[in-house]
């Protein structure tokens, strides 16, 4: 009994190749398969989990007029007048507002252009206009 196979039972590299090939293919596709299952799973949780805290928020912001009601009366049951409660708390917005703005606008102002990527714009356009000089 011989162990050696002939030369004519062995496929031939044509074969070998294609075979490889067709199995890089099927393993190719099964991970994209499964890359796709997980990540519709996670994507669905996130998304889920994104409006329950988007909700969250937007339940929160509507509480907060309350909060400056509550303030108001609290200043009434201090002795304020009422009008005087309630001027008081407008104006507390105003200057909340107010220091927001000032933030906002020196945070704008620290806001640099592009200087690397309009460089590489101009470039690629003047490459684009003469390919051939360079």
């Amino acid at each position: 009994m011989s162990t050696a196979q002939s030369p004519d039972d062995q496929p031939s590299v044509g074969e070998l190749v294609r075979q490889a090939s067709e199995h890089v293919s099927t393993l190719v596709r099964a991970e994209v398969e499964l890359a796709k299952a997980e990540l519709s799973d996670t994507v669905k949780r996130g998304g889920i989990g994104g409006g329950l805290l988007a909700a969250a928020g937007v339940i929160a912001l509507f509480s907060v007029p309350f909060l400056f009601v509550v303030l108001a009366e609290v200043l009434v049951a201090i002795g304020l007048w009422r009008w005087l409660s309630y001027l008081i708390v407008w104006v507390l917005f105003l200057l909340v507002a107010g220091v927001l703005a000032l933030i906002g606008r020196s945070q704008l102002k620290k806001v640099r252009k592009p200087e690397r990527t309009l460089e590489t714009v101009k470039d690629t356009a003047a490459w684009a206009r003469h390919p051939t000089s360079a």
